[in-house]
């Protein structure tokens, strides 16, 4: 049933899960679930609540990643990195947050279903100085977008793209955006069975073409 649920809400997405990712989507949950019994990952334990609040809103950004690298910042129990890296496989992601026992719980997830293009990144994103910069840096439920822009905007390849998951749409929040940067669009997300509003503020620099 919940595969039925996951695959369903995914092709709502315009995503055609193959039998292998609902199965490590799946999985991902079980291995939240056990953790989660020593470790607080997350509160909500009931698994159509997961797969709606975790995995399908992870999935909703889809449409609005480019390139081939993309940076998850504050990843948390790693949404929405690890459920992206699964459906593309030929993409990689660097997961960075500031708690080293919720990198630990990524590794082992990404070891358990052999996610080779996930890595992990114990720090703060001010002080993420890559070697290489991204295409994409995304984040979700990371305070207010001008925090966001302030601390993560250095990752950001020149064209790339900062994604802001946000609830209602944060206007005033966008008013306040740092010099140098704009919004190139505020996307509303629509995410199967979930009755909230998600949006997605896609920022840039102010050269870039939108």
């Amino acid at each position: 049933m919940n595969s039925v649920a996951l695959t369903a809400g995914a092709n709502q997405l315009g995503i055609a899960l193959s039998d292998d990712q609902a199965a490590r989507l799946l999985r991902l949950l079980d291995e939240l679930d056990d953790w989660n019994q020593r470790m607080n990952l997350t509160a909500i334990r009931e698994r159509s609540a997961q797969i709606t609040k975790h995995l399908l809103d992870s999935l909703s950004i889809q449409p609005y990643l480019r390139g081939s690298r993309v940076c998850d910042v504050g990843t948390g129990a790693g949404f929405p990195g690890i459920p992206l890296a699964i459906v593309n496989p030929e993409l990689q992601f660097t997961l960075v947050d500031s708690t080293a026992k919720k990198l630990k719980f990524i590794d082992h997830v990404a070891q358990l279903l052999d996610l080779s293009n996930i890595v992990t990144v114990h720090t703060r994103a001010e002080d993420f100085r890559p070697e290489e910069r991204f295409d994409v840096v995304v984040s979700r439920a990371v305070g207010p977008v001008v925090q966001f822009v302030k601390w993560a905007g250095h990752l950001a390849v020149g064209g790339g793209r900062l994604l802001a998951m946000k609830g209602k749409s944060p206007d005033e929040e966008v008013r306040q955006l740092p010099n140098g940067w704009k919004v190139a669009a505020i996307h509303r997300l629509e995410v199967p069975g979930l009755d909230e509003e998600r949006h997605l503020v896609e920022i840039c620099r102010s050269h870039d073409k939108v």
